[in-house]
């Protein structure tokens, strides 16, 4: 499959999950395509960048060793995705990719995150949480900087901070999830 051919059938793809995930796994098949989603995933402005972010997700899902494999085209291209329906799967890989890496049960991978991988990461990770975004890349970003905060130690005050400067104005989910996260770190 070509990076046209991707491009024409991601324009078949919907928001339910049963099509994201046959979409999936037509990538799973074809993990040469991982890098040519990332490049679409990157076109911000285009409509179909959510819905190929839609897909990575699904994939990441499935098997995050797909992603593992083109770490640092993923995380070269956080810093150009910002149309809210395309940060909501980035920011929920992102997540999914620091649970792995801290994880004693992680995906044995050929690629572990560096502290490039993770400072891409954290980056992003703080910018969608104080950007204006809805909560569920907020609530992603909070649990992806408390985890890389385990390493970097700069993380947990500079989220604290955000966090309780934030909260009144939050939403409910998010005072919830905002709650929890410093719960933890007051407790660490």
């Amino acid at each position: 499959m070509t990076k046209e051919e991707l491009y024409e059938a991601l324009n078949y793809v919907n928001a339910s999950r049963e099509n994201r995930t046959k979409m999936a796994s037509k990538i799973e098949g074809n993990p040469h395509l991982i890098p040519i989603l990332i490049e679409i995933i990157k076109e911000d402005t285009d409509p179909i960048s959510c819905k190929a972010g839609w897909v990575l997700e699904s994939v990441a899902k499935i098997n995050l060793h797909y992603i593992l494999k083109h770490i640092d085209v993923f995380t070269e291209s956080l810093k150009y995705i910002s149309l809210e329906s395309s940060v909501r799967p980035a920011s929920k890989i992102c997540q999914l990719l620091v649970l792995n890496e801290f994880s004693k049960k992680s995906v044995k991978s050929i690629q572990k995150l560096t502290t490039d991988h993770l400072n891409a990461i954290t980056e992003v990770a703080f910018d969608w949480l104080i950007g204006e975004y809805k909560v569920a890349p907020k609530a992603y970003s909070m649990t992806t900087l408390l985890l890389i905060g385990k390493t970097i130690n700069w993380i947990h005050p500079e989220l604290q901070q955000i966090l309780k400067k934030n909260y009144e104005s939050g939403s409910a989910a998010y005072k919830a999830r905002a709650r929890m996260t410093l719960k933890v770190l007051e407790n660490k």
